[in-house]
């Protein structure tokens, strides 16, 4: 039975749709707190709401913790909602107090030598315990077969390692119940990359990660030219002499920028300054590699595609860091120890008369929200349970937090506009904009009231690679060697923040701001469907109206297959018409043409909606183009490259490739299509669909679920 949520006189709507079981079933199993004996210290949702507020308005001075906790929850009732972490941890000290409120983290730089391997392997897997992801970058490591003068032997390169990380990361999430997650990022020009890419066509290697490649822009324009490409790795002054390399010759020796200061052999003047000698295995046609790129993701839905230029050009931190990782699911690049909190907006609960022509946004309501939310999420540092020193370092210096927000393909069918057409693209901007331009005139105020992130008030001396980056400094009469605050080198120079008003520019660099970060569109995928009643996920139009969730149950052997309808099917049906169905041909059940999803929706209009938001988002976006399993493949080639030519920081697709892996979403037309093969203990075979259900082992499975859990080895395991 469908339940219904209780009145809210601010939205009264609300309280005409129900509720999924499988939402609160979820909000019942990742988010409600309860004692070690199973007992329930959240009753309901409102309590959880509660039990948060409280926790982050205990931050505030004490005279003022009453008034900020009611505050919160109002914004909490009204379309904020803090990341996963921060709902179920938030105030739960007593009760789980190895937790962490932090949902993004990236390790330190795994520098190449096996006791530093081993060292991460112990930090990632204390970070894991206390229930955040992790991202690494694994080029630091030498390739396969180079030799290791310590141990003198050939190393087996960076691959055979992440195995070690992967088992790591399953036995930890098995122990502690919810499921590890990791990203994996990699150099396109380091001499293991295709071995990378190929990675996860082993079945069940790997699979506790996410696998993205470290896309630059030198080599997008050898693919678009038809050039070559070099794949080589640094070498140290004394390895270059050994081998008699001539630092000269382009042929041997590559100069490229390196994470790692001080270890290998650096330029130290010229145009390369500051760059490392790198010796050059072999030279490919990059078109080559390219196309290994796009029939690894066409088929396996991986590596991901970070185009990290960008990325650095566009950091707000330029001054000081190098990102060379993001947090499992892309969002939020990162530097070595860095870690950010997340928290989402959900927009449906701004739309006024929806699916009328009355149909508006609520703008006022939406900007006394994110203003709030700015706060609520700022006071997370303060109880941020991150559990190595160096993670607690790098967040209290900062304060990086990532703000954005759920539902925008939901919100845009209830207001009559379709996802990816020019009036969605204008207010995909526009709400981006707003939620940027609130955060950061609050930021600001944080900072007067209660001071700015500490690295706003410290000193950076400039360098020549500093000035290369922004020649406008030089115009401004800014030398090497001169000495400059952090606040005026983001509030000035930042590119980012260059977009904004100049006051907003000229405060910061006056003030400072209470964080170098504020806002990120996270995939939401959990949140937006307990908390938000399956609202679209993130900047994503929905996945379906009816479909099928694969959901981790404890205890169960495979994943469960659970049946969902989206946020707007719901909402029509309860305030238009309760008959309404996708794809019905009955005249009484047909929904309005606005009602699209994934399956139906242009490549093309998902990276321009991904275009219209990242302009205001100054970390990144986690953005899943769904393409059909018969889509043209030279086709699907070029979505990365109009991603590139618009500017994105990254790219990621699906398609759905039942014979490689099953994925989390999965719609029943696509299982009801799909046939699947098991072999009994006779050797009889027997052909089943997707959809249809097998009992297996003393419990029911759909055979889709039951294929995936023995292929890749996760049977059982849960």
């Amino acid at each position: 039975m469908l339940k219904a949520v209780p009145n809210n006189e601010d939205h009264p709507e609300d309280g005409l749709i129900p509720v999924q079981p499988v939402s609160l079933d979820i909000w019942d199993k990742k988010y409600r707190l309860k004692s070690k004996k199973g007992d329930f210290i959240d009753k309901n949702v409102d309590d959880t709401y509660l039990r948060v507020a409280k926790a982050l308005s205990e931050v505030e001075e004490k005279e003022i913790q009453e008034q900020w906790s009611a505050k919160f929850v109002w914004a909490l009732q009204n379309g904020a909602i803090p990341a996963g972490r921060i709902t179920s941890n938030a105030g739960a000290l007593e009760h789980k107090p190895a937790t962490s409120t932090i949902n993004c983290t990236v390790s330190g730089i795994i520098e190449d030598s096996m006791t530093d391997i081993l060292d991460k392997v112990h930090e990632a897997g204390l970070t894991l315990k206390a229930g955040c992801g992790i991202g690494y970058e694994y080029s630091t490591l030498r390739p396969k077969g180079a030799f290791v003068a310590g141990a003198g032997a050939y190393t087996s390169g960076p691959l055979s390692f992440m195995d070690i990380y992967d088992r790591m990361c399953f036995t930890v999430s098995s122990a502690g119940g919810r499921r590890g997650a990791q990203m994996a990022t990699f150099d396109i020009a380091h001499p293991d990359v295709t071995d990378f890419i190929k990675a996860k066509r082993e079945d069940g290697r790997l699979r506790q990660f996410n696998l993205s490649c470290l896309i630059t822009k030198d080599f997008m324009e050898a693919v678009k030219n038809d050039q070559k490409w070099k794949v080589a790795f640094p070498v140290t002054a004394k390895e270059a002499k050994d081998e008699d390399l001539d630092l000269e010759n382009e042929d041997q020796v590559v100069w490229r920028n390196w994470p790692v200061p001080g270890k290998y052999l650096s330029k130290t003047e010229g145009k390369d300054t500051g760059k490392v000698a790198c010796r050059v295995y072999k030279v490919i046609p990059a078109k080559r590699l390219w196309d290994i790129i796009m029939s690894s993701t066409y088929d396996y839905a991986e590596p991901g595609f970070i185009l990290i230029d960008r990325v650095n050009e566009m950091n707000n931190n330029w001054f000081c860091e190098n990102i060379r990782a993001t947090n499992p699911c892309g969002e939020q690049p990162l530097p070595p120890y860095g870690a950010c909190l997340l928290g989402s907006v959900n927009l449906t609960k701004f739309v006024k008369n929806p699916f009328t022509e009355e149909s508006h946004f609520d703008w006022d309501k939406y900007k006394e929200v994110v203003s709030i939310f700015t706060r609520m999420l700022d006071n997370v540092v303060e109880i941020n349970g991150l559990p190595l020193g160096k993670q607690r370092d790098e967040i209290a210096r900062k304060r990086r937090h990532g703000m954005g927000y759920l539902g925008l393909g939901s919100t845009l069918s209830m207001m009559g506009l379709v996802y990816g057409d020019e009036e969605s693209l204008k207010f995909t901007e526009e709400v981006s904009r707003i939620l940027a331009e609130i955060g950061w005139q609050v930021g600001i105020d944080l900072a007067k009231e209660k001071g700015s992130a500490p690295i706003m008030e410290e000193d950076f001396e400039v360098t020549a690679s500093m000035l290369l980056m922004r020649p406008e400094m030089k115009k401004d009469g800014i030398k090497v060697g001169d000495k400059l605050k952090g606040r005026v080198l983001l509030g000035k120079y930042s590119r980012y923040m260059q977009q904004f008003p100049a006051s907003i520019q000229a405060q910061i660099a006056k003030v400072g701001c209470r964080f170098t970060h504020h806002s990120s569109i996270a995939p939401t995928g959990t949140i937006s469907l307990s908390l938000a009643n399956n609202a679209s996920n993130g900047i994503e139009p929905s996945f379906a109206h009816h479909y099928s969730r694969n959901v981790i149950r404890e205890g169960k052997k495979s994943k469960e297959k659970v049946d969902v309808f989206s946020f707007e099917l719901l909402a029509y049906r309860a305030l238009v018409n309760p008959k309404a169905m996708p794809f019905s041909e009955n005249a009484e059940e047909k929904l309005p043409d606005y009602f699209i999803d994934s399956s139906t929706i242009k490549a093309k209009a998902h990276v321009d909606i991904q275009a219209a938001a990242q302009k205001w988002i100054d970390s990144s976006i986690s953005k899943t183009i769904n393409v059909p399993t018969d889509y043209d493949y030279e086709d699907f080639k070029e979505i990365y490259l109009y991603a590139y030519e618009k500017g994105l920081k990254g790219c990621t697709t699906f398609r759905f490739n039942p014979e490689a892996f099953q994925g989390v979403l999965v719609t029943e037309k696509d299982l009801e299509n799909t046939s699947y093969k098991f072999t009994l203990d006779d050797g009889q075979e027997v052909e089943v669909k997707g959809n249809e259900e097998i009992e297996y082992d003393g419990e029911v499975h759909s055979a889709a679920n039951l294929y995936d859990a023995l292929k890749e080895g996760y049977y059982g395991k849960f």
